[in-house]
């Protein structure tokens, strides 16, 4: 395996410098998997400005959260996972909720369920949804604006998700407490 560094605000890159500055002032920890994205700078930068972008997204937070986590989930990407639920507690979702998407099981609350299931099904069959997928997120009460919103959760987690599985990324001493260990495939 290739030993992509673990880059800090001064190693990396110069054209990642300044995001990593930013995203470790905002977050008060520079999360491993920019150190690594910052390898790439255009990389870096391409996922902050979806994720940012993602999140103005007519889906709630807990919904958004939840499309992250169950995609991050179904992809065994087990850094994601960690990181998506420290989002999702912040967004507000309950525990069983969080319990129940870590183990890739359907949130019990109608609205995630159709959330998580569209998500991972149009993750799952890249973007070839089918129509009685599409029909019973729409059924659910969805719009068609938020079902290509979902499009964008499945990019942020093409990119965050696939730097992990090639760059290694270990988890943050902060996200120790939310690690996840991925199922054997």
């Amino acid at each position: 395996m290739v030993d992509f560094p673990l880059h800090t605000a001064n190693s990396a890159p110069e054209g990642a410098k300044v995001n990593l500055q930013a995203a470790e002032q905002k977050m008060g920890f520079l999360p491993h998997i920019f150190a690594k994205m910052s390898e790439a700078p255009t990389l870096l930068e391409a996922y902050l400005a979806l994720d940012s972008i993602y999140a103005k997204t007519s889906l709630s937070p807990v919904e958004q959260q939840a499309a992250l986590l169950a995609i991050s989930a179904d992809n065994l990407c087990s850094f994601c996972v960690a990181a998506h639920t420290g989002g999702i507690k912040k967004a507000g979702a309950d525990d069983d909720t969080i319990k129940d998407l870590r183990a890739r099981n359907t949130p019990n609350d109608a609205k995630l369920a159709a959330v998580t299931r569209f998500a991972r099904h149009l993750n799952a069959q890249r973007g070839w949804a089918a129509q009685d997928e599409l029909d019973a997120f729409l059924e659910a009460g969805f719009t068609q604006q938020q079902v290509l919103e979902l499009v964008i959760a499945c990019a942020l987690k093409t990119l965050s998700n696939y730097t992990n599985h090639i760059a290694g990324t270990p988890l943050n001493e902060e996200l120790k407490p939310l690690a996840w260990e991925a199922p054997s495939t």
